[in-house]
Order: structure tokens, then C-alpha cells, then sequence
């Protein structure tokens, strides 16, 4: 017969004439190590106690003192494209993550996936015998995508990774969280009032893996990437964690941010010379603010501070875990952020973070009447610009921006059996693209050339390794390019041009600024008019570079870029029509029918005995969301504008039987009204003050609120008790006078 598979033994007409052969199983070099790569998200520079804040992180202290801080480190100014650099070695505009995974710009540099001519190093990995676990967030696909219905080739098993146990948006309730286990969601473990909390499930699932692996085939190594959601927003955390932080921020962001920077100077994290940035525009003096002012950013960093603590303790647990398994010493760990600190909390900072991206400024007199809900599951709150740009000390600007406050991260590297040094700093200048150069070095693994029969992107990056036991080796790392919605800039040789984008202005009109960050890292002194030959010189470079990294077209766009695109053959049809049936897993907002910010209409085929009650569908949390559900006889409409609870209770019972409810919800500029139907007849109407653009970051449910209850009415899922046969969804278009509204709504969020 003809072979298909490689045979190198003998086949006779008997087993005495015949020779039996084997395959060689792929296995990693003798001696590889364990790689650990721990991602923590939008922390900034000086947020680790070990790089200068005196934030409570006694092991992630620890694992500096025993390893290295490279204090020159740098990434991309948002998640997702970090995530893309990190795992491939390559630029993110290359590989098509210009920006977050919930974009799709039409362009080569922004498809919301990794390409797949750019292997994953979990890819490389695998393909040398490791096993490879994903675990936490992961962002790299596009979030149509991201629902039950896949398509999965973009999901972490089908880019190199053999388990995978989190979820897949840009952020997640902490306490009630969208799961994914491999290829499909599940259930959290347990509830909140048992205790559940996301960072120490997602830390229980690596120690899973990792022991499944190591009990059975102990001559393996493994590749774990822990992504934590931690420190996104919502900064949620256990509550005696967020007790034992009462208090310790009442001074003020401006003297944190100067004990900070002396601490930095102190450890040699900064170098002598370097300056504090100056407060950022929009950050107010700390002693100018009003009480209640104050009170809220406290509260709001006494609950980012425990949110980091806590994941500290949870990653203490996994280095103890691997202590205890004999497997630390040859395990090389990487631990670093995303980017820097985040703005997204606004001046103020914010209960509730959906309102930021409805532009609405939540002011403190308001806020501080839930001082108490901060950090539980009653809020999604992030902090104020004041203390995200003490995160970022000694820098200006934050996430998002590509100065240094939104690029310029902490990195650690642990690895007792190859790094001799320990507790030392390194200065040489290294990217993100760098990391997984570092791993396939550390390995002794490869990457192809050619993958599953593509052509595979070079590499971009460069190891860290030659500076692991030389200090004082000259970074081989000498050239990089930055650019994120328009921010630009770039580094070489120690200077660099920057320039902060005004979105919607004309890209030639940008104020390019120039550093000799060598010597200037906090960007203080602006060298443009005194080295004009030097900004011109860096600024041809950034379009040699962006020429060649496919950073091209230039594109402002953020917020725009999040509504779903109607076409055929997608999980949004032209005709915008939904037809869902259940039983069926929730739905996550892009892959779901888009009910945020516009009118639409829903009718649920039921059928119910006299007493049967539950949800007909419920779309996002207690935080914020819209509930359709039967209890006591009535139909009930919850529109939860960030936890303010708009009810709408028909006016008559729903029938024993076979009927259609339903809910026409109308938008206006603002505001909204909705009726309530029974059999095409309106039961009930009511008007709503505000509209919701953009919801909340957990989707759709049908027949059950599978999350934290959005309505107040009930409990737990509230799982519909009939039969909901079908539950349809017109989306109508939008009017002119919706997409001016939507276009004022860009605008604010982006102040």
C-alpha cells in the first residue's frame, strides 16, 4: 500500500520477517527550563513595592530579590497589542494588532488576531515537546468571534496552547466573570458569597495544569502564560483585603508620588539626574481638592491597592507551588505589565467605569454617596488621573499615550539555575518584542521559517539574555518604533521622538517633542528647538519604520471602532435579525445582538403554567444592564443605568400558555422609552433618562442572568421555569440625529 507516514523499519509477509519501528516522540533539549510569563495589566512603573511604591507586594518582591529589575523595559501602549508583541517576537502593526482585539480597521494592521504567518512561542513551544498552558485573559481574538459558536482558530488551543482556562474580552467582572474552559464557557466554581474571586481561580487552574503535566510525564517542561485581569478595571478584591487598606492613601497623590520617586532614586530603579514629571494637565494639587474629592480617590486607590495585593498573594501561591514541586530553580519567570497606568477613570475617577465610555463624568458629590460599594461586586471602578500618574512615577502621561507613562513597565526575570545575580537592576533599553527571543534562547527552540505551510514574519525582537550576569553590557536593543491611535514616537540610541495625537487633527499638525531619555528618562526637557537636525532625523526614522512594520495607514480611531459590522456569512446579519434558541451559552457583547445605544425590538415565543416566572433574556451585570423577565404573573423590563434601577411592570398578566412577549426599547438623543408587548398587544410603557451606549464588558443570556443579577428583583440566575421556545431581535437603524449624539459621545470619552 502507499504510505502516508514514515515507516523506517521492515514489513515481511510475517512478524518473524519484519522489523517494528518507532517515531521519535518531539521532546524539548535535556535540561530545558520550565517559562512562566505572568502578565499584569495596566499597572504602571512604580506600582511593585520593588520598583518604588510602597504598595503591599512582598512576593512579587520577592522574586526581584532573587532575580533581576529591568528598568529600561517597554511595550505597546494597550493590552492587546502587547499580548501580540509578547507571544510572537514581532511588531503588533505587523501581525495585525494595531489596537484591541475588538477592532477590525479593514487594514493588514488591525484584523483583532495574531496573524497566522507570525507563530505563537507557545506554537514554537509545543512543536518542541513542551506543554503549554494559557491562562487568564486573552484578547488576541476578534471578539465576533469570541462566542460559542467560534470559529475557534483563533482561540489560545488553536495558537499553540494544549489548555486554556479564562476569558477572552478586554476585561471581566472579578467576581462573576465570563469563563472559558478550552473551547468552551463554563460556570464559575463557586459564588461570591463562597468566596469566589477570578485572580485565585485562574491561579488554581495553572496549578492544575501544571500538575497534571509534571505527575505524568515529569520529563516534560511546560510554558504557562498567566494573564491576569488584574489591575484592569473593575478594581474589585476580597473584602478584608480592601480593609487593610483603609486609610493609607490619605496624604495624597502628590506625596506618594514624591516618596515614590526618592525610593526609586534610592534603589537605583531611576538614575541620579532624572526628574518627577511634572502632574499631568488635569491633575489638580492634592491639598486644592474638595473633601469629597479626596475621599473618593482614596477610596477608589485603597481598592486598586488591595486589587494588587491580593494578586500578589496569588502569586505567591504558584512560586511556593513550584518551590514545593522541585521545579523553581529551572523555571525562568517573566513578570511584567501591558502597559502603564490607566486614564480611563477620568479626573475624578469613576464607580462605575462603563460611564466613562458613555461620557458621563461621575462627580464626587455623587460617588461618595457609595464610598462602601468600592471594590466589591456593586461597583466597576477605576481610579483618578492623579493616582494613575502616580502608578507611572516618575513619568508623564499614561495608557494609551506613547510617552513614557504609557510604555515605560517593570520587568522581572527570575531564573535561579542560569542567572547568578540577584536583586540587581538592569538600564539597557529592551521592548516587548524582546520576551519571546529570551524564551526560544532560554529553550534552545527555533522559529520556523515556515509554519503548517506559511511563510513566517522575522523575528523583531532581541534576547535579554546577554545582560543576565553582564550589568553593564550595552543594550542590544538600539531601535524602536511607537504608535497607537495617532500617539507617536521614536526611540533610538538613547533619544527619542515623541508626539501626543489631538484626535481628529490633521497628523502633520502634531507637536513633536524630543528627549535624550538616556539621560532624561522621565521626558522633562524638551530638546526639539535646540536639536532640530536630531527631531527630523528621528522623525524620517519612525516612517522608515513604520514603512516597514506595517504601521500604515495612520489611523485615530478607537471608540468607532467597536460596533459590530452588519455583513452576511457573520454572527451579524445584513438584515440585523436575531433568532435565538435555547438552551445556549451567554453570548459575549460583540458576538451578540448590539442592543447598547440604539432601538430595537424583542419577542420571546414562551410557553408557562399559571406560575411559572424567570429571565426571557439579561444583558450584563448589577452594575449596568437591561433584564426582560416574568415574575408574580407580570412581565418586568430592569434598565440598570449603572446601578440606578428603571423598572417597567406590565400592566396585565402574562397569559397560562402559549404566547409572545416582548420589548420595543426606542432611543432617542439621550434618552430611551420602551413598551412592553403580550401577544403584539402594549402592556406598559416608561420613559428612561439616559441611554446606554456601551453597556457593560459580559454579554447576553437567554432564559436565565447568567452573571451578577441585573435586576434587583431577583436572585441568582432566575432561570426561566416554562419553555422559552425562541427569543427574536431586531436591531432598527439608527437616525441622524443618533449618530450626532454618537459622534458627541466619541468626543467626550476621549477628554
Amino acid at each position: 500500500m502507499k504510505r502516508y507516514e514514515p515507516f523506517e523499519g521492515t514489513i515481511g509477509r510475517t512478524l518473524a520477517d519484519s522489523t517494528p519501528w518507532w517515531p521519535t516522540a518531539k521532546h524539548a533539549e535535556p535540561g530545558a527550563p520550565n517559562v512562566v510569563v505572568i502578565l499584569i495589566d495596566d499597572l504602571g512603573f512604580a506600582h511593585f513595592n520593588c520598583f518604588g511604591s510602597e504598595l503591599v507586594t512582598p512576593h512579587i518582591d520577592d522574586l526581584a530579590a532573587g532575580g533581576l529589575r529591568y528598568t529600561n523595559f517597554h511595550v505597546t501602549p494597550l493590552c492587546s497589542p502587547t499580548r501580540a508583541a509578547l507571544l510572537t517576537g514581532r511588531n503588533h502593526h505587523t501581525v495585525g494588532m494595531r489596537g484591541i482585539s475588538n477592532w477590525s480597521s479593514g487594514f493588514p494592521s488591525m484584523r483583532g488576531h495574531i496573524s497566522n504567518h507570525a507563530a505563537t512561542v507557545a506554537e514554537i513551544l509545543s512543536d518542541q515537546g513542551y506543554a503549554t498552558f494559557a491562562v487568564g485573559k486573552w484578547h488576541l481574538v476578534s471578539m465576533e468571534h469570541s462566542s460559542s459558536a467560534g470559529p475557534f482558530d483563533q482561540w489560545p488551543l488553536a495558537r499553540g496552547f494544549d489548555r486554556f482556562y479564562g476569558f477572552l474580552d478586554g476585561e471581566t467582572d472579578q467576581f462573576t466573570p465570563d469563563l472559558v474552559y478550552d473551547n468552551h464557557r463554563v460556570r464559575q466554581s463557586r459564588t461570591v458569597e463562597e468566596g469566589y474571586h477570578l485572580s485565585e481561580d485562574l491561579v488554581e487552574h495553572a496549578i492544575e495544569f501544571i500538575h497534571d503535566a509534571k505527575s505524568i510525564r515529569p520529563d516534560r517542561p511546560f510554558f504557562t502564560y498567566l494573564a491576569f485581569g488584574a489591575t484592569h478595571a473593575p478594581h474589585q478584591a476580597p473584602s478584608e483585603y480592601l480593609a487593610k487598606h483603609r486609610g493609607r492613601y490619605d496624604a495624597g497623590w502628590d506625596v506618594a508620588r514624591e516618596k515614590w520617586f526618592a525610593r526609586q532614586k534610592q534603589m537605583g530603579i531611576v538614575k541620579e539626574g532624572t526628574d518627577l514629571a511634572p502632574r499631568n494637565e488635569g491633575v489638580e494639587p492634592w491639598d486644592s481638592l474638595p473633601e469629597n474629592q479626596k475621599k473618593l480617590a482614596c477610596r477608589l486607590q485603597e481598592a486598586f491597592a488591595a486589587f494588587l495585593e491580593h494578586t500578589d498573594e496569588q502569586i505567591g501561591r504558584l512560586v511556593q507551588d513550584l518551590r514545593e514541586l522541585g521545579e523553581l530553580d529551572n523555571t525562568l519567570i517573566f513578570l511584567m505589565s501591558d502597559n502603564g497606568a490607566s486614564q480611563e477613570g477620568g479626573p475624578f475617577g469613576i464607580l462605575h467605569e462603563m460611564k466613562y465610555f458613555n461620557g458621563i463624568l461621575e462627580v464626587p458629590d455623587e460617588a461618595v454617596k457609595r464610598l462602601e460599594d468600592i471594590g466589591g461586586p456593586s461597583s466597576h471602578s477605576n481610579y483618578p488621573w492623579g493616582w494613575a500618574q502616580a502608578g507611572n512615577t516618575p513619568f508623564k502621561w499614561y495608557k494609551q499615550n506613547t510617552h513614557e507613562g504609557g510604555v515605560h513597565v517593570p520587568l522581572i526575570v527570575h531564573w535561579p539555575k542560569n542567572i547568578g545575580a540577584r536583586g540587581e537592576v538592569r538600564h539597557q533599553f529592551h521592548y516587548v518584542t524582546d520576551i519571546t527571543p529570551t524564551i526560544l534562547e532560554a529553550t534552545g527552540a527555533v522559529a520556523p521559517g515556515v509554519y503548517k505551510g506559511l511563510e513566517q514574519m522575522p523575528i523583531a525582537g532581541a534576547s535579554l539574555a546577554y545582560s543576565f550576569d553582564k550589568p553593564d553590557a550595552t543594550s542590544q536593543k538600539t531601535t524602536q518604533y511607537f504608535e497607537m491611535v495617532g500617539h507617536r514616537a521614536m526611540y533610538h540610541e538613547g533619544w527619542k521622538a515623541v508626539t501626543r495625537h489631538q484626535h481628529g487633527a490633521s497628523f502633520d499638525d502634531d507637536r513633536w517633542e524630543l528627549y535624550h531619555v538616556a539621560s532624561d528618562a522621565s521626558e522633562c526637557h524638551d530638546l526639539a528647538v535646540q536639536e532640530p537636525e536630531k527631531l527630523k532625523d528621528l522623525i524620517d526614522l519612525w516612517w522608515d519604520e513604520a514603512e516597514e512594520y506595517g504601521v500604515l495607514p495612520l489611523d485615530d480611531r478607537l471608540i468607532e471602532l467597536f460596533g459590530a459590522r452588519s455583513r452576511d456569512n457573520s454572527p451579524h446579519p445584513i438584515s440585523r435579525h436575531y433568532t435565538y434558541r435555547p438552551p445556549l451559552s451567554p453570548i459575549p457583547p460583540q458576538a451578540a445582538a448590539g442592543i447598547g445605544g440604539r432601538s430595537w425590538d424583542l419577542e420571546a415565543r414562551i410557553l408557562r403554567s399559571e406560575n411559572d416566572e424567570g429571565v426571557i433574556m439579561a444583558s450584563g451585570t448589577e452594575n449596568a444592564g437591561v433584564s426582560l423577565f416574568i415574575q408574580d404573573r407580570r412581565l418586568f423590563f430592569d434598565y440598570n443605568i449603572f446601578g440606578e434601577h428603571h423598572v417597567l411592570e406590565s400592566t396585565e398578566e402574562v397569559p397560562q400558555g402559549e404566547s409572545v412577549v416582548g420589548v420595543q426599547f426606542r432611543r432617542g438623543a439621550r434618552d430611551a422609552q420602551a413598551t412592553l408587548t403580550v401577544n403584539a398587544r402594549p402592556v406598559g410603557n416608561k420613559h428612561f433618562p439616559f441611554l446606554m451606549r456601551i453597556i457593560s464588558s459580559i454579554g447576553m443570556s437567554i432564559g436565565a442572568d447568567q452573571g451578577s443579577p441585573v435586576s434587583k428583583r431577583y436572585r441568582g440566575e432566575f432561570a426561566f421555569e416554562g419553555t422559552l421556545r425562541q427569543v427574536d431581535i431586531q436591531l432598527i437603524s439608527q437616525t441622524a440625529s443618533g449618530e450626532n449624539e454618537t459622534a458627541a459621545l466619541e468626543g467626550m470619552a476621549r477628554q
